[in-house]
């Protein structure tokens, strides 16, 4: 490119990068007052063909308008801010992410910690959900095209290759579009891909070559094959990984795609059982007086032996200890849960630190409308939550807590909508607004309240407690709220929820 300034709009910083169809650039908007930085992609067909050329400017606008809209509804991925096409190239503007590239990263620091690359792997396959649901294969995920952004150090997806398909378009001799190249990087692509032919789990299998490539700091090309299955072999270079995480990654980058996860939300859920789940902030029953912890993802599971009391030193004191038995036992037991009582009672009873939050606040919501059917929720004003008795089959109630938000700012929900990042993250999957009885599965730790906010001042109410990844709650009631004093004023939606009693 010899000129500097693109669409006499925007000066050309440096290259950032160059393929075989086209370059990447920095560059700032000079008719912006602040003279933004963003990205500049020129694209180049492949094929200099008049005939061609008019197909691909159609595709290009409809790829456009899907990565518009893709950008406007995931803060994770970068927005469009423009499209054009100039001196038979075609150009996309984009939002410039500041951060650093999972490879910079791992260049810079060495490999990463398996709790970090869970996070990642969770944060990417949220963004896969919502882009596999608009039927989009990103088709080119790898370490390079992921940015950890230096604002809140969250994962964002790049260089989705559909834009790329359309540039690789050519003519049959029988006249019928075609393409001649395969999109995606060599090593990170599964075998499907390599012949044209990409599925939803091309994307996890990329995603899981990634995450290994985290782990181990070894590019596909370095990791060995079975000869017989065509799996790659490369749990010896992470000895000290969680078995369960390793069996996710696995099934992940099989060979055959059906002996992958057949979607995003699949391979979510499993990564999910990997947490703990969150304890119920209710009192409730027990079989026996004795809790177990679970051991932590990341540290190995140790099997504790327990020795029984040397009851029998004699057939004389045996008897006399079974009679003791009969008080002692009982006596324990009681004590036990006596106990187990106080510390629950304490541990609600106890007030937290109020943290107030500009969020967005309106009213209670209910619905009968099935999943499967969008339709607006209707509204009421706001009422004191129902405390949802424990009786029968219905939820026990826990309290309240954020599910995320949606793309608008005039308080409308609809059943199945799905559910966007602002300045906090979607906290369930599937990542929908729900309707009242849905299960969900908490997905991102989120504090408990009491209560859901109010207005006027949309402060948040006293802290109940953490809802932990994993956790299988019960929706028993939805509420939304604009807060137009909000520096992100999105309809947030919160819920009440509980667990199955």
């Amino acid at each position: 490119m010899t000129q500097t300034l693109v669409n006499n709009r925007y000066q050309v910083l440096r290259v950032l990068g160059s393929g075989g169809f086209g370059k990447t650039f920095l560059a700032e908007d000079t008719q912006m007052p602040s003279s933004k930085r963003c990205v500049v992609k020129q694209l180049i067909p492949v094929v200099n063909n008049p005939q061609v050329y008019q197909l691909v400017q159609q595709r290009f606008q409809q790829e456009a308008a899907i990565l518009e809209e893709l950008g406007d509804r995931n803060p994770q991925i970068p927005r469009l801010y423009a499209y054009f096409s100039e001196g038979g190239e075609f150009y996309l503007v984009q939002e410039y992410i500041e951060g650093q590239t999972l490879s910079e990263k791992l260049k810079q620091q060495g490999v990463f910690k398996e709790n970090s690359v869970q996070e990642i792997v969770i944060n990417i396959l949220q963004i896969l959900e919502y882009v596999h649901g608009k039927g989009i294969v990103h088709r080119d995920i790898k370490p390079d095209n992921i940015i950890l952004s230096f604002a809140d150090n969250k994962p964002v997806l790049i260089d989705f290759g559909a834009v790329k398909v359309t540039m690789n378009t050519e003519m049959s001799p029988s006249g019928n579009p075609t393409q001649s190249i395969v999109i995606g990087t060599p090593g990170f692509m599964p075998m499907e891909q390599t012949v044209g032919r990409p599925v939803f789990s091309s994307d996890l299998y990329s995603l899981g070559l990634t995450a290994i490539y985290l782990l181990t700091g070894k590019t596909p090309q370095e990791l060995p094959t079975d000869p017989n299955t065509g799996n790659i072999l490369w749990r010896n270079f992470a000895p000290y990984l969680n078995v369960n995480f390793g069996y996710i990654l696995d099934k992940a980058i099989a060979y055959h795609p059906r002996d992958r996860y057949s979607s995003a939300r699949e391979m979510l859920i499993a990564l999910q059982t990997l947490s703990n789940p969150v304890a119920p902030t209710v009192p409730f029953q027990r079989s026996t007086p004795t809790v177990i912890a679970a051991p932590s993802p990341s540290s190995p599971q140790n099997t504790i032996s327990v020795s029984p009391s040397n009851y029998e030193k004699n057939s004389h004191q045996s008897n006399k200890n079974i009679a003791k038995s009969g008080i002692l036992i009982p006596s324990l037991i009681a004590s036990s849960l006596i106990g187990i009582s106080i510390i629950i009672g304490f541990s609600l009873n106890k007030q937290p630190q109020i943290v107030t939050e500009k969020i967005d606040s309106k009213s209670q919501v209910s619905s009968s409308q099935p999943i499967n059917t969008p339709s607006p929720i209707s509204s009421t004003k706001p009422t004191e939550p129902a405390i949802i008795s424990s009786t029968g089959n219905q939820p026990i109630s826990l309290g309240w807590m954020r599910l995320g938000a949606v793309n608008n700012t005039s308080d409308n929900l609809t059943i199945g909508e799905p559910l966007i990042y602002t300045k906090q993250p979607v906290t369930i999957s599937p990542a929908i607004v729900p309707k009242i009885g849905d299960k969900v599965t908490v997905i991102n730790a989120v504090n408990l309240r009491i209560n859901r906010p109010q207005s006027p001042d949309y402060k948040l109410p006293d802290k109940k407690g953490v809802v932990l990844v994993g956790q299988q709650l019960v929706i028993v009631n939805i509420s939304s709220f604009v807060d137009p004093s909000s520096s992100s004023p999105y309809t947030v939606v919160w819920a009440e929820v509980g667990l199955q009693s």
